[in-house]
């Protein structure tokens, strides 16, 4: 499962260099100019992690800060706030309206890279793990290989995607369409069909040997990794 990133930023330039780099690393990710237009496209996006801009035309990145901490649903969302203030105070402004962490403009795009991966890591460990385990599943995301117990499986790149995105957030159900925008999200036209062969064919490699069955079907829901 990629991890998606949102980005609410006023400068073109900066969004562009972020954005572009950032999906060379396989991230998903999208933008706003704006904080109104950015929290509405922040809520239907869900992100793992969201970088803020402090200074904004309409909103201040210190408000979108308070807006979303007082989100059920958002409020554990990691938050580096990106501002040209460098200043001591401002720094603990940002940190105290909800920010998790603060760089400074102009900064290099290492710099962000590095951030982000040290945020996920304690926010969302399974997004950025070499390894993802579920039972006797095991699924590793450097060498690309997946095993059942000792079992080594071998996986087509599509099947590879959809039990790596399973495993991240195991008796999780996600619908169709939360399945496809996570596992082909810039296919626009792959159908509900061709998700259920996916689904078909990672059932028959993982179920070697007559072992528990791992995949769920919920009807009228979708699927689940058990």
């Amino acid at each position: 499962m990629a991890t998606k990133i949102f980005i609410i930023e006023d400068e073109p330039s900066i969004i562009k260099l972020v954005q572009h780099n950032l999906e060379k690393e396989g991230f998903i990710v999208s933008s706003s100019l704006n904080g109104n237009e950015g929290l509405k496209e922040l809520k239907k996006f869900q992100p793992h992690l969201l970088l803020l801009d402090w200074m904004l035309p309409d909103l201040s990145g210190i408000d979108i800060c308070k807006s979303i901490r007082r989100e059920s649903n958002l409020k554990n969302l990691p938050i580096i706030m990106l501002t040209a203030k460098g200043e001591s105070e401002d720094k603990i402004k940002g940190l105290n309206s909800g920010a998790d962490d603060y760089i400074t403009k102009p900064f290099s795009f290492n710099e962000v890279l590095a951030r982000i991966n040290a945020l996920l890591r304690r926010s969302e460990p399974n997004t950025v793990a070499d390894n993802l385990e579920y039972e006797d599943l095991k699924l590793d995301r450097i060498e690309k290989r997946v095993y059942r117990g000792e079992k080594h499986i071998d996986l087509g790149p599509t099947e590879f995607r959809l039990l790596e995105f399973f495993l991240v957030n195991p008796k999780r159900v996600y619908t169709r369409d939360q399945i496809l925008e996570n596992v082909w999200p810039n296919n626009i036209n792959v159908e509900s069909r061709t998700i259920d062969v996916h689904i078909r064919r990672l059932r028959q490699a993982i179920n070697i040997g007559g072992k528990k069955e791992l995949i769920r079907t919920v009807r009228s829901s979708g699927y689940s990794l058990i």
